[in-house]
């Protein structure tokens, strides 16, 4: 995850205008945009062959060319598309793009993808059409490869969290295969060797990277991972408050839980407390939340630093924005493990 990218071509490709949409359909400028306002009076053929060549051009209609569109052909405008806008993690990053986009009069549309690859389309493209300066991309996809047209016409984009397929372009990352194996080794420490692990959706690419550093962590330390105590494609509170029951009423059960995401670690909170286990068996989760230090025992927790990462993004737009130009890479923005309670109960094999 350390290797850099292969730059982009630094030759920008002219946007289709409308224009170049009528004379490859062989219709008018006024034909081509009333089939693309969605105006009656077009017949069939003409509707066709303009749509077809609107795909063929991959022309992006400019909605806001009469109000927002300022000096240069941009529209002030920065579109973030987060992984859920509702998650502290991609609220932190939401946060930290909107300050940064502030102090230069730009303005910040978001909108969750929800995991769901054809809905991270549908926003790019959506956004893309009201020609957004620039944006940034927490992906669902397994391949944003579809995005070399809009980087090679010269729009900045940034990926953050999770970094691209089949596209070269900067990406802000943590390094979640060392956060993970530094949980693992924190609860081992405090002596425990049956260590579960509860992981989100398999798909996505952290969560593989933070399985991967679970499992060499638990190698270096001689411990087998039992495979009964291994839980993937958790996604939300009660998934994760499901699994951590079922775990503990097994007749082989954990001492102590690493859980992989923000939301996991709140449902397997709710599980021990209702269980009156929180304070036997420990528990560190990876991404910190709101109010884990004030809950009884506070939570440990691995955490990320959306904020700054929000903060690196925005300024690698900016600076492409004004002209740089680099090869494409990643950055990567360290964690940090916070103990503060529940990662430090001990296990029964004392160090």
């Amino acid at each position: 995850m350390h290797a850099a990218a292969s730059a982009p071509s630094t030759a920008a490709k002219a946007r289709p205008t409308l224009r170049d949409v009528a004379l490859l359909a062989g219709v008018s400028p006024k034909t081509v945009s009333r089939v693309v306002n969605g105006e009656a009076g077009v017949s069939a053929p003409k509707t066709a062959a303009v749509q077809r060549a609107i795909a063929q051009l991959d022309y992006r209609p400019n909605f806001t060319a009469s109000s927002l569109r300022r000096a240069g052909g941009r529209s002030a405008a920065i579109a973030a598309i987060l992984e859920d806008v509702a998650n502290p993690f991609s609220a932190a990053l939401h946060r930290a793009l909107e300050d940064a986009a502030r102090e230069r009069g730009v303005l910040i549309f978001a909108g969750s993808v929800d995991e769901d690859p054809a809905r991270e389309r549908d926003l790019i493209r959506a956004f893309t059409m009201r020609q957004a300066d620039a944006l940034v991309v927490v992906p669902a996809s397994d391949n944003q490869s579809y995005l070399a047209g809009e980087v090679d016409a010269g729009t900045p984009v940034v990926f953050v969290d999770r970094p691209p397929v089949g596209l070269a372009v900067d990406a802000v990352l943590t390094d979640n295969h060392e956060g993970a194996a530094a949980a693992v080794r924190h609860l081992v420490r405090h002596g425990h060797r049956d260590i579960a692990y509860l992981g989100d959706l398999r798909t996505i690419p952290t969560a593989r990277q933070r399985f991967q550093g679970f499992k060499e962590a638990l190698s270096d330390h001689g411990i087998r991972p039992s495979p009964s105590l291994i839980v993937h494609d958790l996604h939300t509170e009660r998934e994760a408050e499901d699994a951590v029951r079922r775990l503990l009423s097994a007749q082989s059960r954990p001492t102590a839980l690493f859980t992989s995401q923000n939301l996991v670690t709140i449902g397997a909170i709710r599980a021990l407390q209702q269980l009156g286990r929180q304070h036997d068996v420990a528990l560190v989760g990876f991404d910190d939340f709101p109010l884990a230090d004030l809950l009884q025992p506070a939570v440990t927790v691995v955490a990320q630093n959306p904020s700054e990462m929000g903060r690196v993004a925005a300024s690698l737009l900016f600076r492409r924005l004004d002209g740089e130009q680099w090869p494409a890479r990643s950055h990567l923005v360290a964690s940090r493990l916070i103990p503060r309670g529940t990662g430090e109960i001990t296990g029964p094999h004392p160090g």
